[in-house]
């Protein structure tokens, strides 16, 4: 019998040692993939080896091949840290090992997850009947709730998806932002719908409410799906949502909003107003590691019409045992899922809802320190309005831009990475992290600094 413990008490202090390390550690990691693997057992071994041995040898393997993400000078991407409730109540969710897809198997899950779905509803404002579905991220919560989208539009011209696939239908046109991001096409394509048609979008990257409306109404009598956008993953931008959801429903469009990490800007009394109007939306989709700071993997798909979300997920088996009350798997792609619910819970249960608020608003105030630094370095320029938690800049032309990008890698300090908007090289900083600290954004400026002046 294997003695359980003894690699779990190793598991617990490697994993302090580790977030002991995050204040003081370089964030880029110190060996590449080759360097790592060169480190671990190359062959399968023959014979078993203790639990608490395999732990050592990964940790000692891995650690100088880790990157301080969920540290406070990550800024490379939107993914956020960790929080420390939704940690700990995540080991739970390992030991405790529960496949949450069926109601009266997991009556715990099911309980905290329908919880965490009223919550999540409330605290967005969003319509108190709508479903959420607990999915691996934000590019799978943009899948689930267009699924739900195609379905019900198809199934409004008498075609059901479900019964006579794609083949034949009448099709569906989807209209996008110029500016949106790329899992929306690539939740599209999964979906058999092909490539979008893009719509202008104004220099922050919201797409421009004349543009669509003048594309709705050039349309080729396909049923409809408008995709907008909460938080431009370059600008942070919010699409006008009052005036294009109302035209995308005049025209009997289904409207999906990609609210990644700008989602939770509505949980915010001092951000809310960016979302004006969204909840008037058909679907949502967000990532709740990302702003909420839950531990991967955890996206939010969120639909209006619970029953369209139910009918395009759901499935039927004989050895099944269903609810009455429904399933939480016909709300998700998945079927066999760990229990996701229970460390959003941990966060919203830990913050509460003035916790939220304070998290968003956190990440802004930093977000602002950092443009007000960077507009001060020699020859540094803020590109975008900095609204919500990104800031785009360059250092000059392209080439001199880039050299600080990798200044930056080098110099170990902080995590900002280089991307391209708008045709010019850039310097994108997201702050998405409950740990980061006015300390951290100083360091991080003091180390662009010198990135800049080299």
């Amino acid at each position: 019998m294997i003695d359980r413990s003894a690699g779990l008490d190793r598991a617990h202090a490697l994993a302090l040692e580790w977030l002991a390390s995050l204040a003081d550690r370089p964030v880029p990691p110190r060996l590449d993939t080759d360097g790592v693997a060169g480190r671990l057992v190359r062959d399968l071994p023959q014979g078993p080896t203790e639990p608490e041995a395999v732990v050592d040898e990964l940790a000692a393997a891995c650690d100088p091949g880790l990157t301080a993400m969920p540290g406070g000078r990550f800024f490379g991407f939107v993914i956020g840290g960790t929080h420390p409730a939704a940690l700990a109540v995540d080991w739970l969710v390992s030991a405790w090992d529960q496949n949450t897809g069926l109601r009266l198997i997991t009556p715990a899950h099911s309980a905290i997850e329908d919880l965490a779905e009223a919550w999540l509803l409330d605290l967005l404002g969003l319509p108190d009947d709508g479903a959420v579905g607990f999915v691996t991220g934000g590019t799978m919560a943009n899948f689930t709730c267009l699924a739900a989208a195609r379905d019900e539009v198809l199934r409004r011209q008498g075609w059901d998806v479900a019964a006579q696939g794609l083949v034949g239908s009448p099709g569906v046109r989807v209209l996008v932002g110029a500016e949106r991001h790329d899992t929306i096409d690539l939740a599209l394509r999964y979906l058999g719908l092909g490539a979008p048609e893009p719509v202008a979008a104004d220099d922050q990257g919201r797409i421009e409410a004349a543009a669509l409306t003048a594309a709705l109404e050039a349309g080729d009598g396909r049923p409809t799906i408008v995709c907008l956008q909460a938080g431009n993953v370059h600008s942070g931008a919010f699409d006008p949502f009052v005036e294009t959801i109302a035209a995308a429903h005049d025209a009997g469009a289904w409207v999906h909003i990609d609210g990644a990490f700008g989602l939770f800007a509505a949980a915010s009394p001092d951000r809310r107003h960016l979302t004006e109007g969204y909840a008037a939306a058909d679907s949502w989709a967000t990532d709740a590691h990302k702003t909420l700071n839950v531990p991967y993997d955890c996206g939010l798909a969120i639909v209006k019409d619970r029953a369209a979300l139910r009918a395009a997920m759901g499935m039927h088996g004989d050895y099944l045992i269903f609810d009455a009350a429904g399933e939480p798997m016909d709300k998700v792609p998945e079927i066999s899922r760990r229990g996701r619910a229970f460390p959003v819970w941990a966060v919203l249960r830990s913050l509460g809802r003035d916790g939220v608020a304070e998290l968003v608003d956190g990440y802004c105030r930093h977000a602002h320190t950092f443009a007000d630094g960077i507009a001060a370095i020699e020859g540094a320029e803020v590109l975008n309005d900095v609204e919500f938690t990104q800031v785009c800049a360059a250092f000059g032309d392209d080439d001199a831009t880039r050299a600080v990008v990798a200044a930056m890698l080098a110099d170990g300090t902080a995590w900002t990475t280089g991307s391209r908007w708008r045709g010019r090289a850039v310097l994108r900083v997201s702050v998405s992290n409950w740990s980061t600290t006015a300390a951290d954004v100083e360091a991080s400026l003091d180390a662009l600094g010198r990135a800049a002046a080299r």
